[in-house]
Formats: structure tokens, sequence, C-alpha cells
């Protein structure tokens, strides 16, 4: 295994999110790594026609499926709501273009839903000026996320939608593995007011120093609401039987297998979890509220993608200083912003197991907060 085989695994773990407003807490990627990027085409049609959570899905499984094609191991991706992102040293280029290529077949062949995939070189973002920087944000004990700044990835994904790197869906009944990929929990109303979506970038050429002070500023404020503005309770996300996702789970989960046996098993498992939770009673070593709370923990509401994004359980006094900074940033020509509020958030998760700490745990707004806030940011009404 050579040097940039091993630069993920040696990237130190940043403990405090307000140190990720600061670039220099990023890393930038080797040169001979790829990153891989896909997006959803008519996200924003589909959330305001009520797919929201099939958005998410869709979005998540590109992580999923790498996940699953590397064996699990360690790798920097971010959840982008309807589409991610993710990097790869070269020896992966294969295994990356293939899941890219299952994911999109699959999202057709399941969804209707047409996903653009693409895998770039970075040397290749480098040469348009642009940069992939990593840092690696340990959200818990037992999960990190990775982090990107650079612009490298907006870059890509902006390629990508010009027809650049673009790789074409796999062949008919080639299929990911999507094995963990999950949406059991229930939707966590807002505490506070409302779950505030916020998606923040740094317009080109603004000094990389006004915008820690602007990212300083929002993070700040999101630190002075309750948990920090975390949509989860302290005791984790609540469950409901059946649980809404339980169709879009079997999709996910099914492989070339009936629909119908695929959601029995979800609904199966999914009520034995409902039923522990609600009782307490352990099984097998296996506590259901010590994983409930976990999950809360493990969870990414807030991140770093070229940018900032963040959900957000807000009141309204906080929400109105939040939307002054951004305006004001804005104005003074800092920083593109989008945001959206919603009544509830969402999770989508993979599990690899239910008996170790590494299951991850996407959240966005209940109403497709990151897809709306994006169209805002571009100036399209939603």
């Amino acid at each position: 295994m050579t040097q940039s085989d091993r630069f993920y695994d040696q990237l130190a773990r940043v403990r405090e999110f307000d140190q990720l407003t600061q670039t220099d807490r990023f890393t930038p990627l080797p040169q001979d790594w790829f990153v891989g990027v896909s997006d959803i085409v008519n996200s924003t049609g589909l959330v305001q026609a009520g797919q929201y959570k099939t958005v998410n899905m869709v979005g998540a499984a590109v992580i999923s499926a790498m996940m699953n094609a590397l064996d699990g191991a360690a790798f920097p991706f971010v959840f982008g709501g309807d589409g991610a992102g993710f990097a790869v040293p070269p020896q992966s280029e294969g295994v990356a273009r293939d899941a890219l290529a299952r994911v999109a077949n699959w999202a057709q062949a399941e969804f209707g839903i047409e996903m653009r995939v693409a895998l770039v070189p970075v040397a290749g973002v480098r040469a348009a000026a642009q940069d992939v920087r990593v840092a690696r944000f340990q959200v818990s004990d037992g999960v990190d996320y990775a982090m990107f700044d650079g612009g490298g990835m907006n870059w890509a994904e902006a390629e990508m939608k010009a027809g650049h790197y673009a790789i074409p869906p796999a062949a008919q009944g080639d299929l990911p593995d999507l094995t963990g990929l999950s949406c059991r929990w229930s939707a966590m109303p807002a505490r506070n007011g409302t779950i505030l979506s916020i998606l923040v970038a740094p317009v080109a050429g603004t000094d990389d120093r006004v915008i820690t002070r602007v990212y300083d500023n929002i993070v700040s404020l999101a630190k002075g609401l309750e948990r920090g503005g975390h949509p989860a309770p302290a005791t984790g996300p609540g469950t409901g039987w059946p649980p809404k996702g339980a169709t879009l789970e079997a999709h996910a989960t099914r492989g070339g297998g009936a629909i119908g046996k695929a959601r029995r098993k979800v609904l199966f498992e999914s009520f034995v979890a409902w039923l522990l939770i609600r009782t307490g009673l352990k099984v097998g070593g296996f506590d259901a509220r010590r994983y409930a709370r976990v999950v809360g923990e493990n969870a990414d509401f807030r991140k770093r993608d070229d940018g900032l994004k963040m959900t957000l359980d807000c009141d309204p006094a906080t929400q109105a200083q939040i939307e002054e900074v951004l305006s004001a940033a804005k104005a003074k020509g800092y920083i593109d912003y989008g945001t959206a509020t919603q009544d509830e958030a969402m999770m989508t998760c993979i599990v690899p197991s239910i008996m170790t700490d590494d299951h991850v745990h996407f959240i966005d707004g209940g109403a497709g907060g990151y897809t709306l806030a994006a169209a805002r940011m571009k100036g399209r009404s939603v």
C-alpha cells in the first residue's frame, strides 16, 4: 500500500465542528485520487411532488453502494440530499466506476429516476484551478465524516452536469449492493420553532479569512440553540410502526427478489426494533434504546461540503439572526446562500450492523431541505 493509498486513514480527526470553519484544518487530496459525484435530474420537481424521501434514499444509495463495494474500508464521502460526493485512491477507480453505474441503473429501474454520475481525476480538478481538500470530523466515538473544501467538488458536479466525465448506467440487471441502506426512523418534528436548512457557498475570489468569519458567525449562532440545533432529541429519533419508509427500503434491499418479500422482512425487523425500544427489553446483548441514542449522536446535521450545510432545529430569534448574517454577507458579494424551512427533519441511514456503533445517519429537512435551499440559491422559485 502506497502513501497515497494510506492518505485518508492517516488524517487526524477533528472533534470540534467550529474548528472546521478554518481552511488550515483541511488537507489536499493526493494528485492521483479521483472524486465521484452524483445528482438526481429534476430533484426539485420530485421534491415538490412529495417524493423527498425517495430523493434522499436514492442520493444516499451512492454512499451505501461504495461502502459495500469497498468492503467497509474507510473513504471520504458526503451526503448532499439529492446526491453524494466521495473520493477514492487510484486502485479503487474501477470499483467506483462500477458502483456509480450500478446505482444509476438501479435508480432508473426502481423509481424511474434519472441519475447523473461521474468520476473526475483530482489532477483534472487542479488543472481547472480548483482543489479538493479533506478533513475528518469525529462526530461521535463510533463515527467520523469527511468534510470537503477547496471548490473542487462543486466544480466536478458542474462538469458532470455539462456532460463531462459522465458514467453511463450499467446494463439492465446489474444492480448495486445496498445492504444496510434504510429509512425506518420517524420524522423528527421541530421542537423549537422550525427545521431550518442552510446552504452556503463562497463566491470565487473571496478571501478565505472573510469566509471563515461568515462561517464562524453562523456556527456560533447555531451553538446557542438547544443541543446546538441538532434535530434529533437526546434519546434519539422516534419510531413508529409500520415505518413510512418500508417500501423504499424494500426497493433498496430486494436485489433481484420480489418487492413484497423484501417489504415483509423490513416490516418484521422494524416491528421487533419498535417493540424493544418501547419496552426497554434487551435481546442477545442488543440494547435498542442505547442504539437509538447512538443514532442521534452519529447523525450528520452539519457539514462542510465546498461550503457550509446545516439542518437545524431553530427558534425564530436565532433564525432571524442567521438570515441577517447570510443576507449581509451576500450583499457584500462574499457568498451565495439558500435556506428552506419545514416542520420536521428526516433521516436516511446506512447500518452495517446494529451490534456496532459505526452506523451513519444522514439528516435533511423533511420537505426536501437541501434540495429546496439549493434551488433558492440558484434563484429558482420553489
